[in-house]
């Protein structure tokens, strides 16, 4: 059965949220009798795109972005209609392949989502796989980390965060509030490949914020061990995105969640130095040098990682605010490489103050912009309507 709300026709005096709680039980309702939810958003306000129209799919792990993105809407005073549109397509159905392709858009109609549905229910259930924990659990403000120790200090930090209960490719850890509120931690392990796979998946939930929280070498002399490493822009040399996002588009973090990081580390009287940060698909680039350094000198880069530039430019594809604080674990060009017992020590000394700089400013972006961080840099012209926060 269809629902529809006309927020420009109610009552002064009638609570617009409740309406929208009520389009979103609707969505859920069509789901669960097997079905993809249509929503249709009439603004009259718009003349070049008055309707659009798109299909969902397990809307339970996006309520909250519904509930709030809905709300915009309502505010404007839209009309707003959901229905069920047609019968879900099973996971073995070839169907399924056709509709997968982000590409295959009529340009000329502006989307109302990112996604179709079909890549929504694959993303999710491959996210349930890859960390073992239901997309459902997922909160709006996500870390990336590539190290147990880093798992352990937010486990410490929030101990009732739920986790996986076998063992799995990419566990994850939810600190759950209201409205997904809260924080999350995944270990996404090593290299550009993993940065690219999560992220794909990751990109459907709509996340506030996405923070990586690695490792990197030091290339400056003006840097020790320990020393943070906030990242201002990023040398793609990962080259895993190359084909759908060019080298030559310039992606850089987020101004706002820079900010709050540099607010923690002052406040801690953190070392802590800011700049490019060169990303590799080459963890042993120190034995064939001289196109890494090239490109180092050139880019004034002054860390080296493997996952920073992916998780920025796939954030910059799928509209998510991102950043990197990164610590010097080793300084290849000054004497100073990664060692097994230098390094069991670094880690144990460095990573609970590195998590709660990066934890606390995913809380206050939570405190300070709940209806999500300003993104305009990550907008495009042809933005769908459900698009950023």
């Amino acid at each position: 059965m269809d629902t529809a709300v006309d927020f420009a026709a109610l009552p002064p005096d009638t609570d617009p949220a409740a309406h929208v709680r009520v389009l979103c039980d609707a969505i859920e309702a069509i789901w669960d009798e097997g079905l993809y939810p249509q929503l249709e958003a009439d603004r009259p306000w718009s003349r070049h795109n008055p309707v659009l129209r798109g299909e969902f799919a397990r809307p339970r792990a996006i309520r909250w972005y519904l509930e709030r993105e809905l709300g915009k809407l309502a505010s404007y005073g839209a009309r707003i209609s959901v229905s069920g549109s047609r019968p879900r397509v099973p996971f073995d159905d070839p169907a399924l392949f056709e509709n997968l392709d982000e590409d295959a858009w009529d340009l000329r109609q502006k989307k109302l989502f990112l996604f179709r549905p079909e890549r929504i229910d694959l993303s999710l259930n491959r996210l349930e796989h890859y960390t073992g924990t239901p997309p459902e659990r997922f909160q709006r403000h996500v870390l990336f980390t590539n190290y147990e120790m880093h798992a352990e200090a937010f486990r410490a930090r929030y101990p009732g965060a739920v986790g996986p209960g076998r063992s799995v490719q990419m566990p994850a850890w939810h600190h759950e509030l209201p409205g997904a509120a809260g924080l999350t931690l995944i270990n996404i392990g090593v290299g550009p490949s993993n940065a690219k796979t999560i992220t794909d998946h990751v990109a459907v939930l709509r996340p506030d914020a996405v923070l990586m929280v690695g490792h990197c070498a030091g290339l400056r002399n003006h840097q020790e061990i320990g020393d943070l490493v906030l990242a201002t822009g990023h040398m793609r040399d990962d080259r895993i995105l190359d084909d759908v996002l060019p080298t030559s588009v310039p992606v850089s973090s987020n101004h706002f969640l820079n900010a709050l990081l540099i607010e923690g580390m002052e406040a801690r009287g953190l070392t802590y130095r800011m700049g490019t940060v060169f990303t590799t698909s080459n963890r042993n680039w120190e034995f064939n040098q001289a196109k890494a350094l090239a490109a180092i000198q050139a880019s004034r880069s002054v860390a080296v990682d493997m996952e920073s530039a992916t998780v920025a430019a796939n954030g910059f594809r799928y509209r998510i605010p991102t950043a990197a604080l990164l610590c010097v674990s080793d300084k290849p060009l000054h004497g100073q490489p990664k060692l097994s017992a230098e390094a069991q020590t670094f880690y144990r000394e460095s990573r609970v103050t590195h998590l709660e700089v990066a934890a606390e400013a995913l809380e206050k972006v939570r405190d300070r912009f709940p209806g999500g961080l300003p993104a305009s840099d990550i907008r495009s012209s042809d933005e769908p309507l459900l698009g950023s926060g």
